[in-house]
């Protein structure tokens, strides 16, 4: 076992580990630590805690110091200055041409170098650019062409749910999404419906689908036959899920009933399902493609 903190240098970025030497630290508070880009400022979010080996990469950094002052004022005087670098870079992406959307500047702690992060259709020749860059900044210039999605997670806002950004709020990685889960939950397969403001899926469809393939496991499908606790033979009109409520179509006679049961009032056949992540099921990618043909981006699985 290995004694780490977690440090994270962006809002909702990914969690480094880092040896918190004999300092102590707490959940968050400040520190400059060593980084591959170079000296960093970070927020601790994992307080000293101890991890098995396998999870940290070797050789660990050590954190250099707790944040002072000073530091403080150099972290929020970048963030000032990026504002103004960012206007800069968008005049001269005007000034040569480039069909690309800037999204964020980013300095790093020591000012050694000045990241800009955009998005593009296809690949572009930034090279002038970062030679113009250059002679204004006088530092390193870095040029990150960025998806969608990271563009969503680093500018924020306000899901159809009404509340902030899964991405851009708590979500450190982004986990792989697939047309699967929206029909594991009986959604609509209309892309407009399923996608977030990114217009990639929701990510939500991956948080909720532990919970609907457990309950999925305990009810028959439509169109199955089932025999109800009051001793009647029907067939399956629909489902709630959420409710575990099954509607079941009643013949009495010559006449159709619809009854409502919940799923233990009933006996059927149990399915048994595959493993989503074994099950390549080529006619439901078809599907998608069929349905996201409308703007001309794959969305079968978000990386």
């Amino acid at each position: 076992m290995i004694n780490v903190i977690g440090v994270r240098f962006r809002t909702a970025g990914k969690v480094y580990y880092f040896d918190p030497k004999n300092l102590e630290i707490s959940r968050g508070d400040h520190v400059i630590v060593e980084t591959a880009r170079g000296v960093e400022y970070g927020t601790v979010v994992l307080p000293p805690t101890l991890v098995e080996d396998e999870k940290v990469v070797l050789p660990l950094k050590e954190v250099i110091r707790k944040a002072n002052n000073r530091d403080d004022e150099v972290e929020a005087n970048n963030r000032k200055r990026e504002k103004e670098a960012f206007k800069i870079c968008l005049e001269k992406i005007e000034k040569h041409g480039l069909e690309m959307k800037l999204i964020e500047a980013e300095y790093t702690f020591d000012n050694n170098k000045l990241l800009f992060y955009f998005t593009a259709d296809g690949r572009i020749d930034f090279r002038e650019l970062v030679k113009d860059l250059a002679s204004v900044f006088k530092t390193r210039i870095e040029l990150r062409q960025i998806g969608v999605r990271d563009e969503t997670k680093i500018l924020g806002g306000i899901g159809f749910c009404g509340r902030p950004l899964c991405c851009h709020t708590f979500l450190s990685d982004f986990a792989p999404v697939s047309i699967k889960m929206a029909k594991e939950q009986n959604l609509s397969l209309n892309p407009t419906k399923i996608s977030g403001i990114c217009g990639r899926l929701m990510c939500c469809l991956k948080n909720e689908e532990d919970t609907y393939e457990y309950l999925n496991r305990k009810m028959p499908n439509v169109g199955d036959s089932v025999t109800t606790n009051d001793g009647f033979r029907g067939e399956v009109s629909s489902v709630n899920i959420l409710r575990q409520l099954v509607k079941v179509v009643i013949e009495e006679g010559d006449e159709k009933e619809i009854r409502e049961y919940k799923v233990e009032q009933l006996k059927f056949k149990p399915h048994h399902r595959k493993d989503r992540k074994k099950d390549d099921n080529e006619e439901e990618l078809k599907e998608l493609e069929r349905l996201e043909k409308s703007d001309g981006k794959s969305k079968l699985t978000e990386d």
